[in-house]
């Protein structure tokens, strides 16, 4: 289904269906390719076909037909790459569920991934308020940066201004990324001896006692700022404590905070209580 947000605007689609979207756009004849819609309802299929194709139609193509498109993680938020797209690519997208583009150099779609198996799998694609450009959103199968980054975007403008010379491979992450980096470089260091300033994360990741009663108190503190009214700086403050401790414990477990968030998102579709009861038994 087509759903607004503050004048941008979702294609949104389910796996379990099928839904057939024009890709003849050399005429305003209609020809169908494959996409997402049920095939039990005929007429809410072809509703969903209308406003897609609508939606298609209300783009603001540039003078080749072409428009950004970015592709996004829907776990961490990270910008993956850019490229553009035509109406057919995002057609495409849309149908196969695979991040396609527009390749200018040699006037063809090409799909991310079909020859290194680094598909990026759409969850969901957004069209920005001026209808020029669009967002992939979406799971990567491996490294999207044909130098085997993670994204394409690892190169920081501060640090070329600071150091006068190119640092790869440090990836524009927000701030729950930059934390769990910051964890990790600090769980490598363990095997060097420690100089300087003593680093509390070094502590909690060489210590599991101290680190469980850790995160205990904290989340003892987070929900005494419920039970004692205290002010939303304070639960803000607390909740920041649980997160971080947190994180270290992940990082000791070798858990990524992408994993937690995936889990997240798969059960958006179900009721807590029904997730609960279908958990594997702990062993």
């Amino acid at each position: 289904m087509s759903t607004s947000y503050f004048g941008c605007q979702s294609l949104r689609f389910s796996p379990a269906k099928r839904l057939f979207v024009s890709t003849n756009f050399s005429s305003r004849k209609f020809r169908c390719g494959p996409a997402f819609a049920s095939t039990s309802d005929f007429g809410k299929d072809l509703s969903l076909q209308m406003k897609v194709e609508m939606l298609l139609d209300s783009m603001k193509w540039d003078d080749k037909g072409l428009a950004v498109a970015i592709a996004q993680n829907v776990d961490t938020g990270a910008i993956l790459m850019q490229g553009f797209a035509n109406r057919e690519a995002v057609a495409t997208t849309a149908s196969q569920r695979k991040a396609t583009f527009y390749s200018r150099s040699r006037s063809q779609l090409w799909t991310k991934g079909e020859t290194s198996n680094n598909f990026i799998n759409i969850h969901d694609i957004f069209i920005d308020c001026d209808r020029d450009s669009i967002i992939y959103l979406g799971k990567p199968d491996g490294p999207t940066c044909h130098t085997g980054a993670e994204t394409c975007y690892y190169t920081s403008l501060d640090d070329l201004m600071e150091s006068q010379q190119e640092v790869n491979h440090k990836l524009a992450l927000s701030t729950l990324y930059s934390l769990e980096s910051t964890i990790s470089e600090r769980k490598v260091e363990i095997a060097v001896p420690q100089n300087g300033k003593p680093s509390w994360t070094r502590r909690l990741l060489l210590d599991n006692n101290l680190l469980c009663s850790k995160i205990r108190e904290e989340a003892d503190e987070l929900c005494r700022t419920l039970e004692e009214n205290e002010d939303k700086s304070r639960t803000a403050s607390e909740m920041a404590d649980v997160l971080y401790h947190a994180m270290v414990l992940l990082a000791v477990k070798e858990v990524e905070m992408e994993d937690v968030l995936q889990i997240l998102r798969q059960r958006f579709s179900q009721s807590g209580i029904e997730e609960k009861r279908n958990r594997p038994p702990k062993s």
